[in-house]
């Protein structure tokens, strides 16, 4: 007995399985919401500590600032991991007429996404960085010494990836040429 199985129902089921992701990219959104609320916590903190009664050092002030630096970054990668991730993995947005479409979504693919989501995991640490050079006094040197371990070796990371990238994309340009 033979079955009659269209020959693209698998490649078709295989395809349609992307928006499996689909619930993700919902949980990063809800995600994104969270990193509201902490901002809105941290920014009354701020508030508060300068206009309340006990008054904060400028220490105190940017170390807080520096949090709410941090919680916009982690914010931001976390649009570029919803927006891109899911134009790139699950299916088109049709941005083309919106005039609020990022610049770079444009243009992004998976190998774009990885060098802008390293770079902006190198500037969270930087600012994590930053806030325990500020607040030296109260970080071990031990502590210290693995921040900046692992800040160099996102950087190390962040570089080996664009330099695979430009390989991948000079060896694409190559082939296109020689075709």
């Amino acid at each position: 007995m033979s079955l009659n199985i269209p020959k693209n129902l698998l490649p078709s089921f295989i395809f349609a399985s992307r928006w499996i992701q689909a619930p993700f990219y919902i949980g990063l959104v809800i995600a994104q919401v969270v990193y509201v609320w902490l901002f809105m916590i941290e920014l009354g903190h701020l508030v508060h500590g300068v206009f309340g009664d006990q008054k904060m050092t400028e220490t105190d002030v940017m170390l807080i600032v520096l949090g709410l630096i941090d919680v916009v970054m982690v914010a931001n990668l976390l649009i570029m991991v919803i927006i891109g991730g899911y134009e790139t993995f699950v299916s088109r947005l049709h941005l083309d007429e919106h005039p609020d479409q990022p610049e770079w979504l444009s243009h992004v693919n998976a190998g774009v996404l990885k060098i802008k989501l390293s770079t902006a995991i190198i500037g969270i640490s930087s600012i994590h960085l930053l806030k325990s050079f500020i607040n030296a006094d109260a970080t071990t040197a031990h502590t210290l010494q693995w921040q900046i371990i692992i800040h160099a070796l996102f950087i190390i990371s962040a570089l080996g990836m664009a330099l695979v990238d430009k390989i991948m994309t000079q060896t694409l340009i190559l082939q296109h040429d020689n075709h």
